[in-house]
């Protein structure tokens, strides 16, 4: 398992994420659960199985919670850019989230209202059925929606380590920016 490759400067995100928020989130966090993940799936039955497998079988404990915030993480970061072309998903994503929660703002208000809602420390998630209905989702801790049978669309990390150096406790005010930075192509293409 390999850390990703940001598509991105590490200060790129700023002033929605901070450098210094990359460097310890990404280079990091993620980066000890990445080496803990290949520290624990030698010798298991998950050798050889990408973390998607992983998460999806795996029973709770060390190796699922790695897996977890190793693939969790990566959607996070890959869904990002600099300089966005669109504000708004279009295309089949539009229409869906058109057709399933009646307006991409009122799509932004239930997500933003789950992700300040989850107690504790997880994700919001907008995933995909294997009928092609969105679902928004709130995972605790290294949960992701792949355990659900749901495919991981846009996901908002509302761990502490996410936004504490930027926005300290004020979990809303992170969530409400992240908008400005979605790469919706990229997120459109997970579809």
């Amino acid at each position: 398992y390999e850390m990703p490759k940001l598509p991105y400067a590490n200060n790129g995100l700023e002033p929605v994420i901070s450098q210094a928020t990359i460097d310890y989130h990404y280079g990091k966090h993620l980066q000890t659960y990445v080496n803990n993940l290949n520290a624990l799936v030698p010798g298991t039955e998950f050798e050889g199985k990408s973390v998607e497998e992983i998460v999806a079988t795996a029973p709770d404990g060390g190796i699922f919670n790695n897996a977890g915030q190793v693939l969790n993480h990566t959607l996070y970061f890959l869904q990002f850019t600099p300089q966005p072309n669109k504000h708004e998903p279009s295309g089949k994503l539009a229409e869906a989230i058109k057709r399933d929660f009646g307006s991409f703002d009122n799509f932004k208000k239930e997500m933003n209202n789950a992700s300040t809602t989850l107690f504790g420390s997880g994700w919001t998630w907008l995933s995909v059925d294997k009928d092609g209905k969105l679902h928004i989702t709130k995972e605790a801790n290294g949960s992701n929606p792949w355990r659900h049978g749901l495919k991981p669309l846009l996901g908002f990390d509302v761990w502490e380590h996410a936004y504490y150096l930027d926005y300290q406790n004020r979990r809303a005010d992170h969530v409400n920016k992240l908008w400005e930075i979605i790469d919706w192509d990229a997120v459109e293409k997970r579809m």
